[in-house]
């Protein structure tokens, strides 16, 4: 069973470089504008994973109950996770995802 924990920080997105505010509802893991996440926890906010490969979307799928699951691969180690999206995240970015347009190399912060 996973355990929660709560860690809402801000950060600067490690990919676009946009500055994301923390969630105040949950803990915040992912860019709202790129959706670009780091693979950084074991449980859900523990923070405890090593490998901090850097998570890219790669496809959302839609529950009835958690509203959209955006599933992430990592670009080091390969494994897959999900991850619920967050109130603030862009809805275009979400569409391009789904529509399998997204492409992270748009948002690269030059």
């Amino acid at each position: 069973m996973k355990q929660f924990e709560k860690k809402d920080n801000g950060f600067e997105c490690i990919w676009c470089g946009k500055v994301i505010k923390e969630l105040k509802y949950s803990s915040r893991d992912h860019c709202t504008h790129c959706l670009v996440s780091l693979h950084v926890d074991n449980n859900p906010g523990d923070r405890a994973n090593s490998c901090c490969g850097i998570l890219f979307p790669i496809d959302i799928e839609i529950s009835g109950k958690k509203g959209y699951i955006i599933k992430y691969k990592c670009s080091k180690c390969g494994k897959i996770h999900n991850n619920k999206n967050a109130i603030d995240d862009e809805f275009s970015t979400i569409l391009k995802v789904m529509n399998k347009t997204y492409n992270p190399n748009e948002y690269k912060n030059n």
